[in-house]
């Protein structure tokens, strides 16, 4: 018995003519009778009377109607049940450092949310070098994330802008002045650093050890809020991306040199199936991007 054969067998009940069914289902006539002989073949019982011009249902027939209508019926409500699952759509997971985020990420994201108002997406914060590892073991699907670390070619990549940091110190800071300074400078300053698991952490110790000092770090934080509130009150000084202060007068942003440039940009493992949500992220990402910092950085995909 074929799902097919019982819609044919009940649209000629409905109908009382084959001619009509096929009508219907834009099949010929003898497909029509071909599948009705086959249930009748199956189970050993006529469904119709046949006359001239004229078919009605036999006892057994009726019975048989009866039953597969509401087998049609289940069939068709399973069905629809099946294709609304298929449309649940699984949220994006995307890893976010907390510096990161606070650049340009909230625009972004509201402007993908206009664009896809479907597409659910679910934000972790880790630094960049945790979130790069749980896209590696896939439990996120993306990571926006500082692109210097030393397997970043083990992941395909987007670089959404170029920047470089600065470091900033309080008005009242003695260092204030200075039009630029260098790590060797900065050997014995109260330093507040990131989080352990950030890219920053590892270029800024590197530096200081090439140079054969220690940064005295007296905070290790991850917010914004809390870096700021430490500079502004001179209890240290903090390496910070440039384009986080862009509008920000309360601080001094002195250039580090040689300078420090950093890639911003998302990452995403090889050889995993991307799903429709996570390409249309990353296709939207692309877009943002080049519209929005086309004269500040070029894209590279890897």
């Amino acid at each position: 018995m074929k799902i097919v054969q019982l819609e044919y067998f009940c649209a000629v009940s409905r109908y009382h003519s084959i001619t009509q069914a096929a009508q219907k289902f834009y099949v010929t006539q003898p497909a029509i009778s071909n599948a009705i002989r086959e249930l009748e073949k199956e189970f050993s019982i006529n469904l119709f009377t046949r006359s001239k011009n004229h078919l009605s249902l036999t006892k057994e027939g009726e019975l048989f109607y009866q039953k597969a209508s509401t087998l049609l019926e289940h069939i068709e409500q399973t069905s629809s049940q099946l294709y609304d699952l298929g449309k649940q759509i699984a949220p994006v997971r995307i890893g976010i450092p907390p510096l990161l985020s606070t650049i340009f990420f909230p625009d972004m994201l509201l402007q993908f949310k206009n664009a896809y108002p479907h597409i659910p997406l679910e934000l972790f914060e880790y630094g960049s070098i945790r979130a790069a590892t749980l896209v590696q073991e896939e439990v996120m699907d993306l990571a926006l994330v500082n692109m210097h670390f030393y397997d970043i070619d083990k992941m395909h990549s987007y670089r959404i802008i170029a920047d470089h940091i600065v470091f900033c110190v309080s008005p009242k800071h003695h260092l204030a002045s200075e039009k630029e300074v260098t790590i060797e400078m900065l050997k014995d300053e109260p330093l507040i650093m990131y989080n352990t698991d950030s890219v920053q952490n590892t270029t800024l110790n590197t530096l200081f050890e090439n140079s054969g000092n220690k940064p005295n770090v007296i905070l290790h934080a991850s917010q914004l809020y809390t870096i700021k509130n430490f500079i502004s009150n001179n209890l240290g000084g903090a390496f910070l991306y440039s384009a986080l202060l862009e509008e920000d007068s309360d601080l001094v942003k002195i250039p580090v040199m040689p300078l420090i440039e950093q890639d911003i940009g998302l990452v995403w493992k090889k050889g995993k199936y991307i799903n429709s949500s996570v390409g249309k992220f990353i296709s939207f990402t692309q877009k943002y991007s080049q519209l929005r910092f086309a004269s500040k950085s070029t894209t590279d995909i890897s």
